[in-house]
């Protein structure tokens, strides 16, 4: 169940993936009271902005400039009112011991029961795998009391769970984890088209939303579910009974 008491941590890598890919699950936790702490890599700003710098005497300022703007306007539709950009360069990301513990601290702070984070496999986008590891090896560290970093509280294990990648079936992604985000769906809608530096991009997931809840029917039975999103598991589900 989501509540109040739920922690969510989202790490994206660029300026609009977590929308993208997570958006009405985002939105949908959210809404219903779980705090919510959102972690931007970067803006995408070398990678992801090509509509951009398709303007005349374009500037790196002026693309990251533009790109916060939509992040703003995007997060407001979300719901999210806690994150961050920690303004990493992009294609191609390097993420040293220093950034490193840097995530650790941030999960520490946080004590997400979920990362939210890109999938290990991503066909055409070196970024998201480089950041998957990065994410996956962060919250291990962060679990460790050998891990001393100073003024932080050792993390329990939290549930991962990873983006469908955009070029799923290259990727070799297989649905693991279906969530319903048909009450949540006109918020991703709306921060969607936020992100014009992209928007080709926006009908594409808003069939990839359509063609998920068509698969979340068919495997529930309920035919309340419209619009989906799916996640890979980093770890098997854990319990006393099927779930």
């Amino acid at each position: 169940m989501i509540n109040e008491q739920t922690n969510l941590l989202v790490v994206s890598a660029h300026a609009a993936d977590f929308v993208w890919r997570g958006g009405g699950t985002i939105a949908k936790y959210a809404k219903h009271g779980a705090k919510v702490h959102l972690v931007i890599l970067s803006y995408g700003a070398r990678g992801e902005s090509n509509d951009l710098w398709k303007i005349d005497d374009q500037t790196l300022e002026n693309v990251k400039n533009h790109r916060k703007g939509e992040i703003e306007s995007a997060t407001k539709h979300l719901g999210i009112d806690n994150f961050e950009i920690w303004d990493f360069q992009d294609y191609h990301m390097t993420l040293n011991e220093e950034r490193m513990e840097r995530l650790v601290r941030k999960i520490r702070e946080v004590q997400p029961h979920h990362i939210l984070t890109h999938g290990p496999r991503d066909a055409f986008n070196p970024d998201h795998e480089t950041v998957s590891k990065f994410v996956f090896d962060a919250a291990v560290l962060s679990t460790s009391n050998g891990v001393r970093i100073e003024g932080t509280q050792t993390a329990k294990q939290a549930r991962i769970f990873g983006f469908e990648p955009h070029q799923s079936e290259i990727s070799d992604f297989k649905p693991e984890v279906i969530i319903d985000i048909t009450e949540t769906f006109e918020q991703k809608e709306a921060a969607m088209n936020c992100f014009k530096a992209q928007k080709h991009l926006i009908d594409y997931y808003g069939a990839k939303a359509k063609l998920r809840g068509n698969h979340a029917r068919r495997c529930s039975g309920n035919n309340e579910y419209q619009y989906a999103e799916a996640f890979s598991r980093f770890f098997p589900y854990v319990g006393g009974e099927f779930n």
